[in-house]
């Protein structure tokens, strides 16, 4: 795994627990997490394929 892909998967992990935090304080700003986590979700698969491509790997999804 790239540092990209782990760093975006970090920052994954943390926005979903930030927006879990704002949900159940009754906060709104919890959609701007959630939004946030679905954007480096898209950024840690990118990075993930990126990497398989160079490597030669093929992905399971062809």
């Amino acid at each position: 795994m790239s540092r990209l892909a782990l760093y975006a998967l970090v920052v994954c992990v943390l926005a979903t627990a930030a927006a879990v935090v704002s949900f159940v304080q009754g906060s709104w700003l919890g959609i701007v997490w959630v939004l946030l986590a679905g954007l480096s979700s898209n950024m840690t698969w990118y990075y993930l394929r990126r990497d398989r491509a160079r490597r030669g790997t093929p992905s399971a999804t062809g």
